[in-house]
């Protein structure tokens, strides 16, 4: 390893915030400050705002609203420098996107954490209002749209639940009884979940 590539990471751990101390001469070097510790969180400023960006930008998404306060948090444990540059560069990037009601998507986002029965009230696309329970299984994203996936105890079968059309929703005691994923069928082939991993 280089003097020049051993200079320029100390210069990056001490850009990052880290607490670093030098000591030239023989016995010397470089090391942390005594109990200091190493930032949890190393962000560019641009891939801070892609953050910030992509979590504004689906305010309908499944834990938006955990996503959101989980980007904040990663933002207030930045060094200085870079949330300063961060919050500069967000400033110039507006989204325009209102939120769903948040008593509907609690009662989804809770109901598939906990794998808990759902009982929705929803309507169909001729206007029909069906009560119905439902033992959640997936939220899918496609053509712009976030649907509930899930075994509907009425129709006895798995069913696509537009989340737009579910008029309201509650989360009961009943455990779901094991429907997979497996059972929604085979997924588009530009389909992924959101841990980048297929499969």
């Amino acid at each position: 390893m280089s003097v020049r590539t051993v200079k320029r990471d100390l210069a990056a751990l001490e850009n990052s915030g880290a607490p670093i101390w030098s000591r030239p001469g023989p016995g010397g070097g470089y090391g942390l400050v005594a109990r200091g510790t190493l930032p949890p969180v190393s962000l560019t400023p641009v891939q801070a705002v892609a953050l910030l960006a992509a979590v504004s930008a689906a305010p309908d998404a499944p834990y938006a609203d955990l996503a959101s306060a989980g980007v904040r948090k990663i933002m207030d444990v930045l060094d200085p420098r870079t949330r300063a540059k961060a919050e500069e560069l967000a400033g110039r990037v507006w989204v325009d996107a209102p939120p769903p009601p948040r008593a509907i998507r609690s009662a989804l986002e809770e109901a598939m954490a906990e794998q808990r029965v759902v009982r929705i009230r929803y309507i169909s696309r001729d206007g029909d209002r069906t009560t119905r329970d439902v033992e959640p299984v997936m939220f899918a994203s496609a053509n712009g749209h976030w649907y509930l996936i899930g075994w509907c105890r009425l129709r006895s079968g798995m069913r696509w639940f537009l989340v737009s059309r579910i008029e309201h929703a509650s989360v009961t005691r009943v455990a779901c009884s094991g429907h997979g994923i497996d059972e929604v069928g085979v997924p588009p082939a530009t389909a992924r979940p959101v841990n980048g991993r297929s499969g």
